[in-house]
């Protein structure tokens, strides 16, 4: 093979979205680079083919000659550091980044930045949508949607950044305006040596920041080195000094703020779209991040208020004569379906109409009990253990069996009353009658919008 040996060489690892947009930023930039793959055909080859011909692809292993010589390895997510290769590499000297290293040196704008093992992606989606409804130019994206380098553009007035422990694990100077570690649970523990590993690599999101947003509610979200950083608090108790946090009344649960030692209400919960206690501790999150970032407060709840949370995950879809309707189509299993329940069923005025079936994959609905008992009016089963639904539940509440989608939807929808919610939340794969979880969630949506 012949090796490319100048100085000047970058060397993109790993061909997938990301990789495609280190190998634009710099090929764009007339920045000589190599693309390098392990995988014989990975995603994007042939598109950097077709988009820079001039490149040259290494493609079925990592040519360590090439690495040991090039100016700068960009790593993508997937591909672990310890691969021999790369070690050597940093042995002879290279430096190896990640697509997140090279965005922060090249970005203008401030950046706020986001992990967490739960909701990063629910948190990040929120806080973008409440910078732009306080006019503010945003790029969201990073671990989530849209590759990182691909957001850079002078006109950008702010960052919204999802990152993973991936990411971060050649990020070196990210220097956010405000960062936060959402939670920390055991995670992609086959990846690293140990929990504490995980931990420390969550936790580079800290390096160089102003500002950092802590859960009072997870003590691994506080920065391990907090020594000159700003410290703003978030959590599900009444709010300390400066802190965000919620009270009850009689009206019900508020997000608030304690401002100098006066509690603020800011929102009663009841009219929010995406609802539970998990979703009241997202939402001060994003209030958090974004005073921290300068956004005006009426902007973001405005912002809040409208946000229906994400695609597929208890995703507020429309109210229709007073019954709210939520798509939880990505609610695959009895643990998601009983989260969802759990997190809806006590904010609604009334009860939820809920549907559940498709392949269950050998689940014990049964461990839907209690839940269903709190919360749930009705259930419609439907799919290939529908049945198995109406032995495991059928006693509880009222349940009723459908040959088809649109007959359990027109169930359901029939029996819900001013103040219920009609639920989608299977706890079932989809594929016996749908080509995934996302188009049976498109399907209710469609149904939903019928009305």
């Amino acid at each position: 093979m012949d090796y490319i040996t100048t100085d000047k060489i970058r060397v993109v690892l790993g061909l997938g979205k990301t990789g495609f947009s280190a190998v634009a930023f710099f090929a764009n930039q007339g920045v000589p680079v190599v693309a390098m793959d392990t995988r014989e055909a990975p995603p994007y080859a042939e598109k950097i083919k077709e988009s820079f011909s001039d490149i040259q692809l290494v493609l079925g292993g990592l040519d360590e000659e090439i690495l040991k010589n090039a100016a700068e390895i960009i790593v993508s997510p997937g591909l672990p550091l310890s691969t021999p290769e790369i070690q050597s590499a940093i042995k002879a000297g290279v430096r190896v980044v990640g697509d997140i290293q090279i965005f922060a040196e090249h970005a203008k704008a401030p950046i706020v930045a986001i992990t967490g093992s739960n909701a990063k992606s629910t948190v990040t989606t929120l806080v973008g949508e409440m910078a732009k409804a306080a006019g503010k130019n945003t790029a969201v994206g990073g671990n989530l949607g849209t590759p990182a380098l691909d957001l850079l553009s002078d006109d950008i007035d702010l960052y919204v950044m999802e990152l993973s422990s991936f990411q971060l694990e050649t990020t070196f100077g990210l220097s956010a305006d405000v960062a936060t570690v959402l939670n920390v649970s055991p995670d992609h523990l086959d990846r690293y040596d140990n929990y504490l590993a995980y931990h420390q690599a969550k936790h580079r999101i800290f390096q160089g920041c102003k500002t950092a947003v802590v859960n009072k509610d997870d003590t691994l979200s506080s920065p391990m080195e907090a020594q000159g950083l700003k410290l703003v608090k978030f959590g599900l108790d009444k709010p300390d000094l400066n802190e965000f946090g919620v009270i009850e009344d009689s009206d019900g649960i508020w997000l608030a703020k304690n401002n100098a030692g006066d509690i603020q209400k800011l929102v009663n919960s009841k009219t929010l779209k995406i609802k539970g206690a998990h979703n009241r501790s997202n939402a001060l999150a994003a209030l958090a991040l974004g005073e921290s970032v300068g956004l005006q407060m009426d902007a973001m709840l405005d912002g809040l208020k409208m946000f229906p949370g994400l695609e597929h995950r208890c995703q507020w879809v429309a109210n229709k004569k007073g019954v709210e309707f939520f798509n939880d189509s990505k609610g695959t299993n009895v643990g998601a379906t009983e989260a969802a329940l759990n997190g809806l069923g006590p904010d609604l005025d009334g009860k939820i109409v809920l549907m559940l079936g498709g392949d269950g994959k050998g689940a014990e609905f049964e461990f839907l009990t209690e839940s269903v008992r709190q919360h749930v009016k009705s259930i419609v089963a439907y799919g290939r253990d529908k049945n198995l639904v109406v032995d495991a539940l059928g006693s509880l509440v009222e349940t009723v069996t459908a040959d088809t989608f649109e007959d359990a939807f027109s169930f359901a929808q029939s029996f819900a009353s001013a103040g219920d919610a009609v639920l989608l939340s299977p706890a079932c794969a989809s594929f016996d009658m749908f080509k995934s979880f996302e188009h049976r969630g498109e399907c209710f949506v469609e149904l939903v919008n019928k009305l």
